[in-house]
């Protein structure tokens, strides 16, 4: 098997925001100001934030003032790059690595956030793989592969990131995708996953409210720079927008959850209308 950070390759399968009733010029004005909202004095851990999509998101909050824990499981080199671009934004950022198939390792990373910031608002479980594999060519290590770095991995980050996160009133963006609503063939283990972290944000809204607002996020097909055109083809084909998702959208939609204060145990689904 070969692990590399957000994808996995495995032999015979590829990985590829009141009660008030308020005039119209004062609703505009609170939904401005609610919007505005800076993230500094914020800390925020991002799994699998070494590269690409994760890495993204992580650079968003940092443009918002957040701190950031970047994590990564053996991306040293890109970890430090991207705690360096946040540098450059006069915030601060450390890099940490975890095997989030280990919960004691789990554990360590919430433990280093705590020693380095001494606090946590922000987690965004966003570390995944994506594996390919026909229903009956599924093996036992693509199933465990596809559950445990998808699903086991976000709750233990979750229960182990809880009591700073009820400290602060913190948020946990989830990242489910499509693939737990409308489940494909190729994907059955992936989409499951998918499933049961939909189920998990639902499940851990109730547990951890009031303090805690857990929400999810369902892309599509999102496509970077490098990304083969091939890629999103068929998305496009099929989706009425049109077009496949691009960073900036998941960006936007984890700051929407962050800022919205009256939504917990919700899922926002990113297709470009895939799924109508």
């Amino acid at each position: 098997m070969i692990a590399l950070q957000g994808v996995v390759v495995l032999q015979g399968a590829v990985v590829a925001p009141c009660d008030n009733v308020l005039s119209g010029g004062s609703v505009m004005a609170e939904n401005t100001e609610r919007h505005s909202v800076s993230l500094a004095g914020k800390v925020a851990l991002v799994t699998g934030s070494a590269k690409r999509l994760g890495r993204a998101v992580a650079l968003r909050l940092a443009h918002e003032g957040a701190d950031l824990v970047i994590h990564h499981r053996a991306s040293p080199s890109e970890a430090q790059e991207t705690v360096a671009e946040i540098e450059k934004l006069g915030r601060r950022g450390m890099a940490v690595s975890a095997d989030l198939l280990r919960v004691n390792e789990i554990r360590g990373l919430l433990t280093e956030t705590e020693k380095t910031f001494g606090r946590l608002d922000i987690l965004v479980n966003s570390a995944a793989n994506f594996i390919q594999t026909n229903f009956e060519e599924t093996t036992e290590l693509v199933w465990d592969a596809s559950l445990d770095t998808n699903l086991k991995a976000a709750f233990f980050c979750a229960q182990a990131a809880a009591p700073m996160l009820k400290e602060s009133r913190g948020v946990i963006v989830n990242f489910a995708d499509i693939g737990g609503v409308r489940p494909w063939p190729g994907y059955l283990p992936h989409c499951i996953s998918k499933a049961g972290v939909i189920t998990m944000t639902q499940g851990l809204a109730k547990v951890l409210a009031p303090e805690v607002r857990v929400n999810a996020i369902a892309p599509g097909t999102i496509t970077m720079e490098g990304d083969s055109p091939e890629l999103e083809a068929e998305f496009i084909r099929r989706a009425p927008l049109k077009r496949s998702g691009k960073p900036g959208d998941i960006e936007d939609a984890v700051l929407f959850l962050i800022h919205a204060q009256f939504m917990t145990g919700q899922v926002l689904i990113l297709d470009g209308g895939r799924t109508l």
